[in-house]
Formats: C-alpha cells, sequence, structure tokens
C-alpha cells in the first residue's frame, strides 16, 4: 500500500488525466477516532467474522467480502441467521479502524432497530447541481474504475457528480481526485464514518 505521490497539476473539470495513475491509490488509512459502518456481518464455517460494506450476493446464505472484525461475539449479536455454514446479520458496527481491521469498541446494533442520525451532504440537493453533465461523469467514472484504489467499494453518477465509495478516506484520496479531475467533480463517500458527538 503506497501514499500518493506525483499527482502533478490541477486537470480542467471532469477531464480525466491521460495515463494511468502514478502509484496504487491508498483510500484505507486508518482513522484517529471511533468509527461507524452499517453492512452485512457474515462468518462462513471457521473463517474469521467480516463486515461487508460492499455489494451482498442475493444467495442463501449470501456471499460476500468485507473488511475483518476484532471483538465479533454471535452470542451477543441479535437477529442473526445461519444456514449451510454461514452465520449473517445486518448491524449497524462500532470501533477503531487501523486501515486493514475494524476492532469492536461497541455491542453492534441489527439495522432494523438503528436510527442514525441524518447526515446528508448538501451536494444532494437537486437544488444545487454540480458543474458536470452525466456523459463528462461517465468519462471520469470510467477512468476511477481503471485505478488501483485501495479499498475501493463502487461509484455512481448523480446531480452533477460522481460519488466514489470506498471503505475510509481520510482526505487523501479526495485531494488525489481533485488534483487529476479538478474540484468539484467527484464526492468520496466513506463506508466507515466518524461516530457522531453527543
Amino acid at each position: 500500500m503506497l501514499t500518493l505521490t506525483g499527482c502533478g497539476s490541477s486537470a480542467d473539470p471532469a477531464q480525466p488525466v491521460d495515463g494511468p495513475a502514478s502509484a496504487p491509490v491508498q483510500s484505507d488509512s486508518s482513522a484517529s477516532g471511533e468509527v461507524i459502518g452499517q453492512g452485512t456481518v457474515l462468518q462462513s464455517g471457521d473463517g474469521a467474522p467480516e463486515l461487508c460494506l460492499g455489494p451482498v450476493a442475493e444467495s442463501f446464505p449470501p456471499q460476500c467480502s468485507g473488511v475483518p472484525l476484532v471483538g465479533w461475539d454471535w452470542d451477543a449479536a441479535e437477529q442473526e441467521e445461519t444456514a449451510s455454514g454461514v452465520t449473517w446479520g445486518t448491524y449497524a458496527v462500532q470501533g477503531t479502524w487501523d486501515g486493514t481491521t475494524l476492532t469492536l469498541t461497541q455491542p453492534a446494533i441489527p439495522l432494523s432497530l438503528y436510527d442514525p442520525m441524518a447526515d446528508i451532504d448538501p451536494r444532494m440537493d437537486e437544488s444545487n447541481p454540480g458543474p458536470s453533465d452525466e456523459a463528462e461523469l461517465a468519462g471520469v467514472q470510467a477512468d476511477v474504475d481503471s485505478l488501483d484504489i485501495d479499498g475501493y467499494l463502487g461509484s455512481y453518477v448523480t446531480n452533477g457528480y460522481l460519488w466514489v465509495q470506498v471503505v475510509h478516506d481520510d482526505g487523501e484520496l479526495q485531494d488525489f481526485l481533485d488534483a487529476r479531475y479538478g474540484a468539484d467533480v467527484v464526492v468520496v463517500q466513506s463506508a466507515l464514518r466518524p461516530v457522531p458527538s453527543g
């Protein structure tokens, strides 16, 4: 895993820079405080439990790949299911993130019982769209998909922005993409977010 180097000067908005990134792009750096994420916790057989923050295959039992969990205890969890040697459930999970592993600091909360505080990005407001059109953003999206971004979960275009979803970003990935495509083109969303104060 390499840190970002050699980003160069800012590009024109929504115009991908020619050529690949100069190095693999780090996005899942450690968090300074506790974080919380929502997803499917899954454990197959004697394997370690994982928190799946990206897509989950709609099979039975489900299948997914996620980040390792330390301190997980199914006996303390609620609303889990088990079939064919796989145990899973959907939860809000809080803990510390060292860049590779989430270590629980609080009991997990089933998503059916979880009521998070509203945290709506103002760039989602249809009255305040981004400056790029869908054709430009489709080109940026194709370029982003070709990059070697650690912790990359996916991307989508809406309201004049390309939204890039990763496990965790401390701001370094956002800075890299701003330098590559220009400001106000790409919005990086972390699946593991700081625990709200209060």
